[in-house]
């Protein structure tokens, strides 16, 4: 078992396989999200900093699209799911966003775990099936396909860069500061 911060978070291995580091990252970034979403109503997931638009929970939901999107998706080639199965996403790129305002808290969090779960399971059949160098399904027009280790780096980089502005979020709806 991992340790863990005073947040709950798992610690990443300091001295680790290559696989246990990747892994290790990405569920500390999915840790932090938590703790960042952690106790807040619609309101609180819902609250905008300054000019931009960003949500808590458009941030849920847009994150629970990026999982579903590299690990079901591209890495199994599988086709969308609900609820990504049913947009429109050249009427609105950035449907993700938007409509998490017409979600509840308990469905933002409900539809990120269950995504969350099945990403980790996911990676591990992918792991089991090829290791970091197994490559995904799905490719780009060119032909050529990301491997799994992409693909984890690129979730793990996504998680970072919005752990970023959910800072900023939670700061200004209670104070609460913290990496």
């Amino acid at each position: 078992m991992p340790d863990m911060d005073e947040q709950g978070r798992p610690e990443p291995p300091l001295a680790a396989d290559e696989t246990s580091t990747l892994l290790g990252f990405l569920e500390f970034h999915r840790a932090t999200l938590t703790w960042k979403c952690a106790g807040l109503d619609a309101g609180g997931l819902g609250t905008t900093v300054g000019t931009s638009s960003m949500t808590l929970g458009g941030m849920l939901k847009h994150l629970a699209f990026v999982e579903d999107y590299w690990c079901s998706r591209w890495l199994h080639g599988r086709d969308p799911e609900p609820p990504w199965d049913t947009v429109d996403w050249k009427a609105d790129p950035d449907w993700d966003w938007h409509s998490a305002a017409e979600d509840t808290p308990e469905q933002l969090h409900t539809l990120w775990q269950d995504t969350v779960a099945r990403s980790r399971s996911l990676v591990a059949q992918a792991l089991a099936d090829g290791g970091l160098e197994r490559l995904a399904r799905r490719t780009w027009p060119d032909g050529r396909a990301p491997s799994l280790r992409w693909i984890l780096v690129h979730l793990v980089e996504e998680y970072a860069r919005h752990n970023g502005h959910a800072d900023l979020l939670r700061e200004s709806l209670d104070g609460r500061t913290g990496e």
